[in-house]
């Protein structure tokens, strides 16, 4: 029955994209989102019966397909092979319960849109990619999937392609990400190159565990895969395209920041635990970028005036805290990297889909009533205009503050533990840089709170104000928007605290993901209350400051921003990132176009015509021969035959 079910949960969902994209328009036009929205809930329950499943068995992964051929070259065989396991099983229950909740509340959001079957079709196609990435048995198959599931974001992010900036995001999205995509193609061929017959996780993973790999050779094939987790997921210096990609629909915001793409980053480091925790250097190399990018998202969301890039730069922080986490990983016994690392960035990632795909939705929720304006500085105290938006969003809020209880709370605080544990269980440099990085993160949950409560008092609290384009009597979302974000809302609320005091999470990981190679990695531990009570007072003092400053004393940030000119300019305009590789990377990039432009129109067109002119010169040459006259003709049959006799004669 589970191997039955491992197979429909991306059967729906490409099924439903199939028939919308070839009959939705002509059939249903107006009812594209019931095929999208049954394909997103089959598969939902589907995956909570594979998790029940995997939570029942032995540990042991549920593998289908393993000998069914799919693409066979030179001595690399790669079978259409599905794994269910511990951490696909959770990851399968994430994408498909956040994308049927946002496949629903997009059925009201996007009435009336003249692309309405061409959305739905692309958002279940998106999922069927996100799904066969998640349940993927070897890096092939991981592959297409993931190249999938780019062309989708590319796809949504220019759903509305006539719009300018929405075209140029989609572009933009689409080309930063295929450079991290090279290099996880070129990390593939690494492991390739050293394990020929297989690409299957469990013989890679295996041969590597058993030392068949070079560490330096391994070393740039985990670097690589990084590289390409780092471009799916928009960690520094491949984050800049995440914020502009705010540019699709607000439905597609949250699928893209919650549920799919993204994530796809933090899971394929997370599926790689046995290589990189054979691999120290790149370990830290992770830990590095992600506490990096956490800190300079959350500097940057401080003074965006654009409610979803506040949360776009959200979402930069808190995945780079999931790899702070994962780059992490403390020794134990003689492993590299312990299961708590990968359990606190996973635990996150689960969480952060509830509060996140419900501050997306609610953004949503206010764009749709302000008449499609998004700009904080256009309107104001909406928490009468919007109660249910306003409550629903204020718990989404508090989560991601890490108020104390909320999911949020409990999944940050695993992160900052296992950050200190790496600190107090290194050795030499290793210490000092997770010390470092350790003091980073309690400043970024600090940044969290503060910006993400500016937002919210920016948005529901102050003067009532509306712009012109809302009309009067702003009204609140319909009831197939609502109740989304009321689900949403008590997921961010009681998840982590289901799951946090329990260390379930930890458990189930430990017993259905991990095989018997890896065992005790995820054991029972204590609390530790110094570092709770230090992260909350710190989460409860950023939102304090937020409302000290703009609801107590809403003058001051103008004043503060004034004296601070410096840094508030070079947070509001992003340090500049875009412009710094608009400078080094895409001027230069041009003129080469430019360039080669002239050189292929003028040189190589030039040089080709001239070739194709070679035969009309010779023909011009022989053209007089050819004159008509016989006694021409008459002539040089003579003076031919002349010449063969004389020269008969003279041998």
């Amino acid at each position: 029955m589970f191997e039955w079910a491992i197979w429909m949960i991306p059967l729906l969902p490409l099924l439903a994209s199939v028939t919308i994209a070839t009959v939705g328009r002509r059939w249903f036009p107006d009812q594209s989102h019931r095929l999208c929205i049954g394909g997103a809930i089959g598969a939902c329950v589907f995956a909570f019966v594979v998790l029940i499943g995997v939570a029942a068995g032995d540990g042991t992964p549920i593998l289908l397909g393993k000998n069914t051929p799919w693409i066979s070259a030179g001595n690399v065989v790669a079978n259409l092979s599905l794994r269910a396991d511990g951490l696909s099983a959770v990851m399968l229950v994430m994408v498909t319960f956040i994308g049927s909740l946002i496949a629903i509340y997009s059925a009201a959001y996007m009435h009336g849109d003249p692309g309405y079957p061409r959305f739905f079709a692309a958002v279940s196609l998106f999922l069927f990619f996100m799904i066969g990435l998640v349940l993927a048995n070897n890096f092939i198959l991981l592959y297409a999937c993931w190249e999938g599931v780019g062309l989708c974001s590319y796809l949504l992010i220019g759903f509305w392609f006539a719009k300018p900036s929405a075209a140029a995001a989609a572009r933009k999205a689409f080309l930063v990400t295929r450079l991290g995509d090279i290099g996880l193609f070129i990390g593939i061929l690494i492991l390739w190159s050293q394990y020929g017959h297989s690409l299957e996780y469990d013989v890679v993973f295996a041969n590597a565990q058993a030392g068949f790999l070079d560490q330096s050779v391994l070393f740039w094939a985990c670097v690589c895969l990084f590289i390409g987790a780092a471009g799916k997921s928009a960690q520094f210096p491949l984050h800049v395209w995440l914020p502009d990609a705010m540019e699709g629909p607000s439905p597609v915001s949250a699928l893209i920041h919650a549920a799919t793409m993204v994530t796809a980053g933090v899971y394929l480091v997370a599926r790689c635990t046995p290589l990189f925790g054979q691999a120290p250097d790149a370990q830290l190399l992770v830990a590095c970028v992600g506490g990096f990018t956490a800190l300079l998202a959350a500097l940057i969301a401080v003074t965006q005036t654009d409610l979803k890039r506040v949360l776009a730069y959200s979402t930069l922080s808190q995945l780079g805290y999931m790899f702070l986490a994962l780059g992490s990983g403390i020794h134990v016994g003689e492993h590299k990297l312990a299961g708590l690392a990968v359990t606190a960035a996973i635990f996150h990632l689960f969480t952060h889909a509830f509060f996140k795909a419900l501050l997306f939705l609610g953004a949503g929720s206010v764009m749709h009533a302000m008449g499609n304006v998004i700009d904080m500085r256009q309107f104001g105290g909406l928490r009468k205009a919007l109660p249910i938006t306003h409550w629903t969003f204020l718990c989404g809020a508090l989560a991601l503050a890490g108020f104390p209880l909320l999911s949020g709370f409990w999944s940050k605080d695993e992160i900052l533990a296992t950050t200190y544990s790496a600190w107090r269980d290194g050795h030499g440099a290793g210490a000092s840089i997770y010390a470092l990085l350790f003091f980073s993160a309690i400043a970024t949950a600090g940044l969290t709170a503060f910006y993400t409560f500016r937002a919210y008092f920016l948005t529901f609290w102050g003067e009532e104000k509306f712009p012109h384009e809302a009309g009067h009597h702003p009204h609140e979302a319909p009831a197939q928007m609502a109740w989304p974000l009321r689900i949403l809302a008590v997921g961010s609320v009681g998840v982590g605290l289901i799951l946090g005091p329990t260390h379930l999470f930890g458990h189930f990981l430990d017993a259905n993901w991990f095989d018997h190679d890896f065992p005790n990695l995820v054991g029972p531990h204590g609390a530790n209350w110094l570092l709770m009570l230090t992260s909350s007072a710190i989460a409860l003092g950023g939102i304090l400051l937020a409302y000290w400053m703009y609801v107590a004393q809403p003058d001051l940030p103008a004043q503060l921003a004034q004296r601070m000119a410096t840094f508030f300019e070079l947070s509001r305009d992003k340090f500049y990132f875009d412009e710094i590789y608009e400078l080094l990377i895409v001027k230069p990039m041009t003129i080469i176009a430019h360039v080669c432009r002239i050189v292929d129109a003028y040189l190589l067109d030039g040089l080709v015509d001239l070739i194709g002119q070679i035969p009309a010169f010779v023909g011009f040459l022989a053209r007089p021969v050819q004159n008509g006259l016989v006694q021409f003709y008459a002539l040089l049959m003579a003076l031919g035959l002349a010449g063969f006799v004389l020269s008969i004669l003279l041998r």
